[in-house]
């Protein structure tokens, strides 16, 4: 599923020279806008389903129907009939006349995603917690739906390669697949790397990432009602279940910043890790709530994440390009900017970068050009996850023994009255590898 050129490459090969002119002018806001968006423009109705009724779910469902006036949404599915109902009433008071969901479009249960799918729908959003994303997307490009995934791709290794194998076959059968890894859609992001490919800092000597956010307890549903089960009270607090999130602190927020990490090293993987991560503050569920991580790279380069959800503490969502001629800024202040021998500021037009996933995802579709971005959430989401392995065990942990991981950590089956034991937290030099 991986090839060895993501790992053996020069350190020539994370920068490729242009002219220097097009170092020193601001680039414009389209800059690095796919092809495809210059295509023929089918008229055809689209009809959209959601699957995860959230308020990520219901953010994308709005982005979806303001990229394109001829675009339906005509199927929700979800777990819980609240969340489906809330959400259902929030589409229609901001789009409503691209709503047509009628009550038996409204699915419900741990089936739902597949009558959702099968319910005529061109283009599904996936939206649900992250441990239902892989067959949730193979069973979307499987019955050859177009498809929006939220982050993360995955939870563990047979997650990854699942999703692996479904941007294959959506590759083969023409489908777009675009990531919810949303900074790669954001303009001045986009000027900033192509400054950076032009050679504007040198070559690239390393790069620090931060996602330091505040506690999220406030996600926290409260204590838990007597006689709920297991599966309904994990569910309704996925935040801190590993099984559902993955890890939110490494894993979703630090998701983020690895795939713009990847993003500004030309989407070469690290060849392995080493982390430190712990769970200060107790909480329910067995995630950590702090992690720091450094990759390094065949060539030698390293790059370092420092991820955080603590209360009280010094936030930032920011990357440091460091090269041999400059430094790009980037999330410090309103704009990217290059310090070094070759000043830049980014000047041109601020975008919505949730709007704009949405306006190319259409857009491709209707141009008959998919966008594919899978394989790269893919690597991404892997990426995270090598991260997590690392900070758990407290190992140095290889891309192979990530991506080749048996570890499992979505049960078999899941019903109403399945008993879940939680997966001790982990502590780094006990928890194994596996």
């Amino acid at each position: 599923m991986t090839d060895s050129k993501h790992h053996k490459t020069s350190r020539r090969g994370f920068l490729r020279s242009t002219a220097m002119a097009a170092v020193g002018g601001a680039l414009t806001g389209s800059a690095g806008l796919p092809a495809v968006l210059a295509g023929p423009v089918s008229t055809q109705a689209l009809r959209v389903g959601l699957i995860g009724c959230g308020g990520r779910g219901t953010g994308a469902a709005v982005n979806a129907l303001k990229a394109d006036a001829n675009v339906h949404l005509t199927a929700l599915a979800d777990l819980f009939e609240d969340s489906l109902q809330t959400s259902l009433t929030l589409l229609r008071k901001e789009v409503p006349d691209q709503i047509r969901v009628e009550r038996e479009r409204c699915f419900l249960g741990f089936d739902a995603y597949q009558k959702l799918i099968d319910s005529g729908v061109d283009v599904v959003l996936l939206a649900t917690p992250p441990a239902f994303r892989p067959e949730h997307l193979r069973a979307a490009v499987q019955a050859g739906k177009h498809a929006f995934v939220e982050i993360t791709a995955a939870i563990d290794g047979p997650g990854v390669r699942s999703v692996l194998a479904s941007s294959e076959l959506a590759q083969q059968k023409q489908l777009s697949i675009v990531s919810g890894f949303c900074w790669r859609y954001d303009h001045a992001l986009r000027a900033a790397r192509e400054q950076i490919r032009a050679g504007a800092i040198g070559e690239v000597r390393t790069v620090y990432s931060t996602y330091l956010r505040g506690s999220l307890s406030h996600k926290h549903p409260g204590p838990r009602p007597a006689g709920m089960g297991d599966v309904e009270w994990q569910l309704r607090d996925w935040y801190d279940h590993l099984w559902l999130s993955g890890d939110v602190t490494i894993l979703l927020s630090g998701g983020h910043s690895v795939d713009k990490m990847s993003w500004w090293l030309d989407d070469v993987m690290p060849v392995k890790a080493v982390a430190t991560g712990s769970r200060v503050y107790p909480a329910e569920g067995n995630t950590f709530d702090n992690g720091f991580v450094a990759y390094e790279y065949a060539n030698g380069i390293r790059g370092f994440l420092a991820c955080r959800t603590q209360a009280g503490c010094y936030s930032e969502n920011a990357d440091y390009v460091i090269g041999s001629t400059g430094t790009c800024t980037i999330g410090r202040g309103r704009v990217p900017v290059i310090q070094g021998q070759n000043e830049w500021r980014y000047a041109g037009v601020q975008n919505n970068k949730y709007q704009t996933e949405h306006d190319e995802l259409f857009a491709s579709i209707r141009s008959g050009h998919p966008i594919n971005d899978g394989t790269r959430m893919a690597h991404t989401t892997l990426m995270a996850i090598l991260g997590r392995m690392a900070a758990y065990t407290g190992q140095e942990v290889t891309w192979e023994q990530a991506l080749q991981s048996q570890q499992a950590l979505v049960p078999d089956k899941l019903d109403w009255s399945t008993k879940l034991e939680p997966i001790p937290p982990a502590m780094p030099g006990m928890t194994k590898l596996q």
